[in-house]
């Protein structure tokens, strides 16, 4: 069954607007939203950073059936995963079976100017991520947990505020480990669109099939979710110049990795040509258009599309959207 998610932009609008975008959402019949969980956004000029279990804890009041998740949190750096365990786990107490917890390696933007670190190598990204993941899975299950792992501790540690079942945690990857990571452990796995069709054919799902298989777990066991940069709008220069904002989706990650400040973020990413900014995007106006480009990651086994617009009219998209595309989508692939 094909799930439509929406995703909160938090790098682009206040928590009170993401709030309205989200119920307006939840009414046009979408069945997600996520929410990013940066500590600083991609440009210093008209972005926002919002605190996301906060805003979390608003959506769920806000709503009543939309399943809400971060897309992602670093639970290894600004965040031990016992804080990032109870703040999850108070959530889904409160919104049973509507919380999901994304998570990643994390990005030196969010987590170096927080705490004054030097960022490690994947290496280290990538054990931290793996530890947290069992450790907050015990918080949610036990009681008295003592923990000694390689990079995390605890000491006799409960989390007396829980759901009765863990929440589901899925991992994101842009690359192998990550993704074989996904299938081993995770309860589901998170990519972005827009990138060489052969990244997720021939490393991103290959892994995360390996991973479910070392697991020894049923190919269906866990979600696939994938971010669609998508820019629909009945006017086609609009949809293109709506992505300027989001021009540093288009620089390469070794420009993103090394830079740790917004405003030389946004510096990097306004010299880029729209040529360039447009390349991560999905553009037309045509909603037929819209689904022949969807077709191939929902071919590649992709079922949950929850889908990032970058104009500042998000209601317009939305309403657009729900009424031209989602419909189509529904039908053509169930």
């Amino acid at each position: 069954m094909l799930r439509i998610g929406y995703k909160a932009s938090a790098e682009q609008f206040t928590p009170t607007q993401l709030l309205e975008f989200t119920c307006l959402a939840e009414d046009l019949g979408f069945d997600s939203v996520f929410i990013s969980d940066h500590f600083q956004p991609w440009r210093h000029t008209g972005g926002h950073a919002p605190y996301s279990f906060a805003w979390m804890g608003a959506a769920g009041a806000r709503t009543q059936r939309i399943v809400i998740g971060t897309s992602v949190v670093t639970p290894t750096f600004r965040y031990h995963p016992s804080i990032v365990a109870q703040a999850m786990g108070t959530l889904g107490a409160m919104f049973p079976g509507r919380i999901i917890l994304g998570v990643g390696t994390g990005e030196s933007l969010n987590e170096v100017p927080a705490i004054g670190i030097k960022w490690p190598g994947f290496k280290e990204r990538f054990g931290r991520l793996r530890e947290s993941i069992v450790l907050m899975r015990k918080l949610w299950t036990e009681e008295l947990v003592s923990f000694e792992g390689e990079y995390f501790r605890t000491e006799r540690a409960t989390i007396y505020d829980r759901p009765d079942e863990p929440v589901p945690i899925y991992v994101a990857a842009a690359g192998p480990s990550a993704a074989a990571l996904a299938g081993e452990i995770g309860d589901g796995f998170i990519c972005t669109s827009g990138k060489a069709p052969e990244l997720y054919r021939e490393t991103l799902l290959p892994n995360v099939a390996s991973g479910l298989q070392t697991s020894a777990r049923a190919t269906d066991s866990i979600d696939r979710m994938i971010e669609l940069k998508v820019s629909f709008d009945t006017d086609l220069e609009r949809a293109r110049e709506d992505t300027r904002f989001w021009a540093a989706l288009a620089l390469s990650p070794e420009e993103k990795m090394s830079t740790e400040n917004p405003v030389e973020m946004e510096k990097l990413a306004d010299a880029l040509p729209l040529e360039r900014t447009v390349k991560r995007w999905i553009i037309s106006t045509d909603p037929d258009e819209q689904i022949e480009k969807i077709r191939p990651y929902v071919e590649l086994g992709f079922r949950h599309l929850v889908f990032h617009a970058p104009g500042p009219d998000q209601a317009r998209f939305l309403r657009l959207y729900a009424e031209q595309v989602v419909p189509r989508l529904r039908a053509a692939f169930g």
